[in-house]
């Protein structure tokens, strides 16, 4: 793949996840620190980051590098989310410890935090009268 092209892929994926958590680039220079006319370079297509600065972006939208360097569908055959949006969530609460009774009962867990959980994906399910 060529320079030019892996640029377009990046401004492409930037700008996507941009708009998915509408953010602008006023918000990624003072969220994150970034020179604003460096931001409108990688924007536009001009230039590529630094990984240090794609680190600091995939942890702003909570993404993969993968997700702003590959030109890839949302869309994953091998996911086990079939939705991205749902894969993303997922991601983030496995990785975020306050979140991850959801998918780890530790000893650590209490009854009651299971139960409201076993509730919760109750309802979602629409198994309102489920024990």
């Amino acid at each position: 793949m060529s320079e030019d092209e892996f640029k377009k892929i990046f401004s492409k994926k930037l700008k996507y996840y941009m708009n998915k958590y509408e953010k602008t680039q006023s918000d990624l220079v003072n969220d994150l620190g970034f020179n604003k006319s460096t931001v409108s370079t990688w924007i536009n297509g001009v230039k590529i980051p630094r990984m240090d600065k794609i680190d600091a972006l995939c942890n702003y939208f909570h993404i993969r590098r993968s997700d702003l360097l590959e030109d890839k569908d949302d869309y994953n055959e091998d996911s086990y989310y079939m939705n991205s949006d749902t894969r993303e969530m997922a991601e983030f609460m496995f990785k975020n410890p306050e979140y991850k009774v959801l998918f780890d009962a530790s000893r650590k867990t209490k009854p009651e935090d299971i139960q409201f959980v076993a509730d919760m994906i109750n309802r979602v399910n629409g198994n309102n009268n489920a024990e």
